[in-house]
């Protein structure tokens, strides 16, 4: 397993310092043996007393964020890369919701029963540094090769209702089948209305890396249905989208949501997405995307479409519209007119501004708005395209309606 030298370094000093035993746990190690590539490197250290003496000695290599502290957590920094070191822990749930357990650091915890903590057998395993040795205590490699979700203790799972939503968005993103056991135990916590206990927030982000991340987030939507959780969206075109999103996460996840949502109407998009977000820009961003989706895009006019700029970003109108293999040409048309005029990802400026009014020696007042929206209309529907144009054109509106200027 390839890892940064900084890491080898802090386990060395750790190891002949207090004699310990630093291993790199979690998605880093089921990312190795999946052969992608490692963003995030999680550390825990087994045989440490004191938190303290962790500190200080990440301190003697880089920087260290202590706001995770009170959890056995340290953020270490270094080269501006961030690692989180951490003392092996027990989680007991004292109280309902995703915020009531009962954390107990302790470093002397063998790794077996610190991993029980964890939901999935690919998320168990760990990297001894100083052995190059792999520790797979619950079999995550044999689920590997056989592509299985499996729970790796049913007691801890149920604790937490969020790994019904991870059992999902995980088996989307490597496409995975859940063992018997795990499907039974899943249905049985829906069933138990476990999921009630999530807030919106912790749902909505499994559902942001389940369309993210995933070749194909449709088998995650198959899933829901198979462990019988309600769900209205409209899958039929999202594994297309994934061919069409872009490199802008913000509007991948806008984009995404809004494919989801076609064809559902108003009502029901607004229901089902505030059942997830309460992100109301974002919502409202969607359905006036959802709202020009049904129009006749390829009647457009030169005219139609630089109005139609003044309502909607066109270019991800069109990403929207081609999701669907049957509106690809009439996107691609919408899109090439728009280029052609200027208008794909923002409206045309206008040309005339209040001080041309003043200018001409109009006083400011109420109906400059008035003159003005009149004036940039005509911009949009006639070739006007130069601000000479323009002003000759406003010297012949204002002389025509001298009473009402």
């Amino acid at each position: 397993m390839i890892i940064p030298s900084i890491l080898y370094k802090i386990s060395n000093k750790l190891a002949t310092d207090y004699n310990t035993k630093s291993i790199i746990v979690g998605g880093a190690v089921r990312d190795h043996f999946l052969n992608n590539s490692i963003k995030d490197y999680d550390i825990e250290i087994y045989g440490l007393d004191k938190i303290k003496d962790l500190e200080n000695t990440l301190k003697e290599y880089g920087s260290v964020n202590l706001v995770g502290k009170s959890f056995g957590v340290l953020k270490f920094n270094f080269e501006n890369k961030e690692y989180d070191f951490s003392f092996p822990r027990l989680e007991n749930k004292v109280s309902k919701g995703h915020r009531g357990f009962d954390v107990i650091c302790d470093g002397n915890l063998e790794f077996k029963e610190a991993s029980r903590r964890r939901d999935f057998t690919i998320n168990a395993m760990g990297y001894n540094i100083e052995t190059k040795e792999f520790i797979d205590p619950f079999n995550g490699q044999y689920d590997i090769k056989n592509r299985l979700l499996r729970v790796v203790d049913s007691k801890t799972f149920i604790e937490d209702p969020l790994r019904i939503y991870r059992a999902i968005q995980f088996s989307a993103r490597f496409e995975y089948s859940l063992s018997e056991e795990t499907k039974i135990l899943c249905k049985k916590m829906v069933k138990d209305k476990l999921l009630t206990e999530l807030p919106k927030e912790r749902i909505y982000q499994e559902l942001i890396k389940l369309l993210l991340k995933s070749k194909r987030p449709s088998i995650g939507f198959h899933l829901m249905n198979i462990l019988e959780i309600e769900n209205s969206f409209n899958v039929k075109y999202i594994d297309k989208f994934l061919k069409l999103k872009t490199k802008n996460i913000e509007l991948n996840i806008k984009l995404s949501l809004a494919t989801l949502c076609i064809g559902l109407g108003e009502t029901k998009t607004k229901e089902l997405l505030y059942r997830f977000t309460n992100n109301h820009n974002l919502i409202l961003s969607i359905l006036n995307l959802l709202s020009y989706y049904t129009k006749p895009h390829h009647l457009y006019t030169n005219a139609d479409i630089k109005k139609l700029a003044t309502k909607i970003n066109i270019s991800e109108l069109v990403t929207l519209i081609k999701v669907d293999e049957n509106n690809y040409k009439v996107g691609e048309w919408l899109l090439e007119n728009a280029k052609i005029l200027n208008v794909e990802n923002r409206p045309i400026k206008p040309l005339i501004q209040g001080q041309d009014l003043i200018n001409l020696g109009l006083i400011p007042s109420p109906k400059f708005k008035d003159i003005l929206d009149k004036l940039y209309q005509t911009q949009l529907e006639k070739d006007i395209i130069t601000k000479d144009e323009a002003i000759r054109y406003l010297k012949f509106y204002t002389s025509s309606n001298t009473t009402t200027c």
